[in-house]
């Protein structure tokens, strides 16, 4: 295996221009001569951007079905919150308000017609309770 060094010749091979300070001890380049200096190459162009903004947009079915359970689940849960806070007496506005972010979130679609259909009757169910709460 050989170790090239920054200008391409054999790490341990003689030039000219280096002085030698024992038989087997270490080799500095001469201060004087000039360093070989090579131009840096351009970047290289990554393509059409438009391609690589469009491979971006492109969603995963997977990813967006687990993004609308989630969003389902979180709607359940403040459900279940207003629930608790109406049957304990505590009846707080910013359940309220998390109902209207949920009730937002439940009207994308997730691609699977069985998980829509269940997301809706979240949300119809989420619009009821907004609508008793008079904030609809």
């Amino acid at each position: 295996m050989r170790i090239y060094g920054p200008n391409g010749t054999t790490i341990g091979s003689q030039t000219g221009n280096t002085k030698r300070t024992s038989s087997t001890g270490f080799a500095l380049p001469d201060a004087n001569s000039t360093a070989e200096t090579r131009s840096a190459a351009p970047p290289k162009a990554a393509g059409n951007i438009d391609a690589l903004l469009a491979l971006q947009g492109v969603e995963d079915p997977v990813e967006r079905r687990k993004r609308s359970v989630q969003r389902g689940r979180g709607a359940l849960d403040v459900l279940d919150d207003l629930k608790l806070g109406l049957l304990s007496g505590n009846f707080d506005a910013s359940t309220v308000s998390r109902l209207r972010d949920a009730a937002a979130n439940l009207k994308t679609s997730s691609g699977d017609p069985g998980l829509d259909s269940v997301l809706s009757e979240i949300e119809l169910r989420v619009e009821v309770e907004l609508a008793k709460a008079g904030q609809f």
